[in-house]
């Protein structure tokens, strides 16, 4: 038998080891595919993570956004209420300042109005109240004519002006009138009216007493004074010097001692 030694070597495979190979095959090829699944397991997960992660983001962002609304609304609130107190605050002052009147409230140019402390001169007179009726007269010769009734007293009363003289049916007064309240009570008008010791007082009274003659001309005086000057009006008013007082006495009736007194009742 002759060998050549060029010729090449053939090796010959078994069955055995031919099912060896296939079974390293295929189970190559099943690691392969086990690893490819790994992979893309591993690939999955990942995106399902970086989804989730994008999720936590976007329910970070919603809540960092709400977070911001809620502040942006207790902001608005806070602000609301910081109003609501100052227009509360505008209100009290604004009563109070209504309540108080020491203060008004400023002009275009900023200076601030006070009550009580501007100058009497700025302010204009009170006009005094003027009569509906003046019973008093003035004659042709200017004299002040004023007629006074008191109980059944009438007096007669002519006001010029002078020193002051005051002459009652051709006497003077603290000779005419012996009590003290009575001359006082005439005297008053004319110092109500500051007219005192600026007029001469010519009076002509009849009738009555000392109190109803004293009524008499307290009210003549009074009208005269009203015909002099209407302006005195208010002062006379309020002193209650132009009121005709309506008092009488009362008369006596038939059958009765007096106005209401009656004789003794006898029944047998």
């Amino acid at each position: 038998m002759i060998f050549d030694d060029d010729a090449p070597e053939t090796s010959e495979e078994t069955p055995e080891e031919v099912a060896e190979d296939a079974t390293e095959e295929t189970v190559e090829d099943a690691t392969d595919t086990e690893e490819a699944s790994d992979e893309e397991a591993s690939d999955e997960e990942a995106s399902d993570e970086e989804a989730s992660d994008e999720e936590a983001s976007d329910e970070e962002a919603s809540d960092e956004e709400a977070s911001d609304e809620e502040a942006s609304d207790e902001e608005a609130s806070d602000e609301e209420a910081s109003d609501e107190e100052a227009s509360d605050e505008e209100a009290s002052d604004e009563e109070a300042s209504d309540e108080s009147g020491d203060a008004e409230p400023a002009d275009e140019d900023g200076t601030e109005l006070t009550l009580g402390e501007g100058s009497s001169e700025d302010e204009e007179p009170r006009t005094p109240r003027q009569p509906a009726l003046i019973r008093g007269k003035i004659d042709r010769h200017g004299v002040a004519i004023g007629t006074g009734r008191r109980k059944t007293a009438v007096a007669r009363v002519r006001i010029t002006d002078g020193d002051g003289g005051m002459t009652i049916n051709g006497r003077a007064l603290d000779n005419y009138f012996q009590i003290e309240r009575d001359r006082l009570l005439i005297e008053a008008p004319l110092k109500a009216t500051e007219t005192f010791g600026s007029v001469n007082v010519w009076v002509r009274v009849n009738g009555g007493g000392p109190t109803g003659q004293a009524g008499a001309i307290v009210l003549g005086i009074a009208r005269a004074l009203q015909a002099k000057n209407p302006n005195l009006h208010e002062a006379l008013s309020d002193g209650g010097y132009l009121t005709r007082d309506g008092r009488m006495v009362e008369r006596k009736k038939y059958g009765y001692k007096k106005a209401r007194k009656s004789f003794q009742f006898s029944k047998r």
